[in-house]
C-alpha cells in the first residue's frame, strides 16, 4: 500500500503516507486553497437563493495557473487573436454563470483533503494509513487533478509532452522538488482512479 492507493471493501480507498508525504500534501493543498481564494458566503440576512444566482467574473484570470483551473469554455488563449467578438461574448457569459460554482467545488475538494490529512493519527513508524470513503475519494481526485494542473502550469508542462526534459533535470535544478511532487501526485491520482474503476 505504501505510495499508492488500494481499494477498500465497500468502496473508498486507502494509502499509507509517511510524515513528510502528509506534510507535503497538506502544504500544497493549502497553497491551492490560497490560489483559488476565499469563498463568498452570503451576508447575514441575505437570501441564500439570491446568492445562487450571483454573477461571477466575465474575464479569464490573469494568473496562468488560475486560467488553467478556470479555462475559457470557447476557444482559449491560443484562439484569442483570431476569435470573433461573438465567441468572446459567449465565453464571458459562460464564465459569469459557472465560475463561482466551479471555484466552490474546487475549494470543497481541497478542504476535504486538508481535513482528511488533519484527522490522521500517526502509527508507530511515523506515518499513517489514510482511509477514504467513496465520496471523499472523488474529492481527492478533484484536488489531486487541480494540484497537478497548477504545478504543471508553473513548470510549463505542455499537455502533449507531459514533462519532457523535466524528467531529466539535474538534482541541482531548483525546479527538481516541484517536478518530483508533480510526478508523485500523478502516481497517487492514477492509483486512486484505478481503485474507483470497476
Amino acid at each position: 500500500m505504501a505510495g499508492h492507493f488500494e481499494a477498500l471493501p465497500g468502496g473508498g480507498a486507502a494509502v499509507a503516507l509517511d510524515e513528510v508525504e502528509i506534510s507535503i500534501l497538506r502544504s500544497l493543498t493549502v497553497q491551492l486553497l490560497e490560489l483559488i481564494g476565499p469563498g463568498d458566503e452570503p451576508a447575514q440576512g441575505e437570501d441564500p437563493l439570491a446568492a445562487l444566482f450571483a454573477e461571477g467574473p466575465s474575464e479569464p484570470p490573469s494568473d496562468p495557473a488560475l486560467a488553467r483551473l478556470f479555462p475559457d469554455a470557447y476557444g482559449g488563449p491560443e484562439a484569442e487573436d483570431g476569435e470573433s467578438e461573438e465567441v468572446r461574448e459567449f465565453s464571458a457569459e459562460f464564465r459569469r454563470y459557472t465560475e463561482n460554482d466551479l471555484r466552490t467545488r474546487k475549494r470543497d475538494d481541497a478542504l476535504v483533503v486538508v481535513r482528511n490529512l488533519d484527522a490522521l493519527t500517526a502509527t508507530g513508524e511515523g506515518g499513517a494509513v489514510l482511509k477514504l470513503t467513496a465520496d471523499d475519494s472523488l474529492h481527492w481526485l478533484g484536488a489531486l487533478n487541480d494540484l497537478r494542473l497548477t504545478i504543471g502550469t508553473r513548470l510549463e508542462v505542455a499537455d502533449e509532452d507531459e514533462g519532457g526534459d523535466l524528467y531529466r533535470l539535474p538534482d541541482s535544478d531548483p525546479r527538481k522538488p516541484m517536478v518530483m511532487a508533480y510526478l508523485w501526485l500523478g502516481a497517487l491520482q492514477e492509483t486512486l482512479v484505478e481503485t474507483l474503476t470497476p
